[in-house]
């Protein structure tokens, strides 16, 4: 069930961090809601098809980028991926590119923008640890809530 964050925030202001409105919607799903799995990576994607290719069942991908506009981190094919693994959603600190495509595709996906160039394939970067951007501390394990409206992140489940 989808909980819109206007209405978590009303409720439980308390207990969330809200994000910087920061984001663009690009999936077909503007909603999405689900645990936290964190990467930090910089301008290197290898980690992202490795996180995707696995159960994200009930999960959010949440990806530090760095912010960087230099190239995209996530396209068509890895956002295909992430719909045959179950994942939710995902939340980019970077770029993504095949937005139109993606538009078409049912999964929710923010980012900061768009470009057309792909990333290096270094296999750098970490997993699984906290990352903060947006003015929120995400960690692996907490819960986050998009739609239209932001995104919002609680330490735990909410209702």
């Amino acid at each position: 069930m989808q909980h819109a964050t206007a209405d978590l925030c009303d409720k439980h202001i308390d207990k969330l961090q809200v994000a910087e409105p920061i984001f663009v919607d690009f999936g077909a799903i503007a909603c999405f809601e689900g645990e936290v799995h964190t990467l930090k990576v910089f301008e290197d994607n290898t980690l992202v098809r490795s996180a995707l290719e696995k159960d994200g069942t009930g999960k959010v991908l949440v990806i530090d980028g760095g912010g960087s506009f230099r190239c995209a981190l996530v396209g068509d094919n890895l956002v295909a991926l992430a719909i045959q693994n179950n994942w939710r959603g995902m939340v980019v600190y970077a770029c993504i590119r095949d937005s139109r495509q993606i538009s078409e595709m049912e999964i929710g996906v923010k980012a900061l923008n768009t470009n057309p160039t792909k990333s290096v394939k270094r296999n750098e970067g970490q997993q699984n640890i906290d990352v903060r951007f947006a003015g929120v501390d995400f960690k692996p394990g907490a819960y986050l809530y998009a739609d239209e409206d932001g995104i919002v992140v609680s330490d735990f489940q909410l209702l």
